[in-house]
């Protein structure tokens, strides 16, 4: 069985330090073969902010895959915006920006959809698309298939169609032709599971750390485990008077193969 941690929305910068060592021993106790961090590391960009990032994964000490966020590009200076707008981000995770992992029997494929003219909105490209999908079609019959993206690809409220990453209807088609089994995103705060097509689900997360929660959702975060057809995905939130991650809700997803 493979394990898989998704965090996402981290924003250092406004972290809550109680939050922080929580996600860390459940972090520790899981174990996972993967973590995953579905952008937005930083609140604005600033170097303190990257660094206290790098410390926090340097901390549980676990594989981990990232693509950035809208907020991972600088705001209000507009020369780095301009020049060099991933410098702070690549500085902390290397180089690539659409990092893929392959190692057993987990694919995970990392999209920027950050496009720094735009200040929030997301966007994948035809190229993208394409890229993606031809690297699912080379996964091994046993890999759960996982594409991770920033902007949602799927929302539940009226209020977050304005959110929705920019192409998302023609790369779920596509991804989901080239056998994707997940979409995971985050941006919005909110954390849910919902089916996009047959075999493919939209795994959406909250804030992990940041005290900028929305609706009065808790910091959470999502554990994935797969083993054979199908993967299994639990909601952990943060329990204010334990000052704990606790499983929540779990959704058992079928794997089409």
């Amino acid at each position: 069985m493979s394990v898989v941690v998704q965090i996402s929305d981290t924003h250092f910068g406004t972290e809550r330090p109680d939050v922080v060592d929580a996600l860390h021993v459940a972090i520790g106790t899981l174990r996972p073969d993967l973590v995953i961090l579905s952008g937005d590391v930083t609140q604005r960009a600033r170097r303190a902010q990257f660094d206290a990032a790098r410390r926090f994964i340097d901390g549980y000490a676990r594989p981990t895959l990232a693509v950035p966020g809208n907020h991972d590009v600088p705001l209000f200076n507009l020369l780095a915006r301009a020049v060099d707008p991933f410098g702070g981000y690549r500085r902390v995770f290397g180089r690539e920006l659409e990092p893929v992992h392959d190692a057993g029997d987990l694919l995970v494929i990392g999209v920027n959809t950050v496009r720094p003219t735009r200040h929030k909105n997301g966007e994948v490209s035809p190229a993208q698309i394409d890229r993606v999908s031809k690297r699912l079609r080379q996964a091994r019959g046993t890999q759960l298939r996982i594409v991770v993206t920033h902007q949602p690809v799927h929302v539940i409220r009226e209020k977050d169609v304005a959110n929705l990453l920019i192409n998302h209807e023609a790369a779920v088609d596509a991804w989901n032709a080239a056998g994707a089994d997940l979409v995971l995103g985050g941006h919005i705060h909110l954390p849910y599971v919902r089916q996009l097509r047959e075999g493919t689900w939209s795994v959406q997360a909250g804030t992990a750390l940041s005290h900028r929660i929305r609706d009065g959702i808790s910091n959470s975060f999502h554990v994935m485990r797969h083993e054979a057809t199908q993967v299994e995905v639990e909601q952990w939130n943060y329990a204010e008077g334990e000052k704990a991650f606790r499983a929540h809700s779990r959704t058992l997803i079928p794997l089409l193969r």
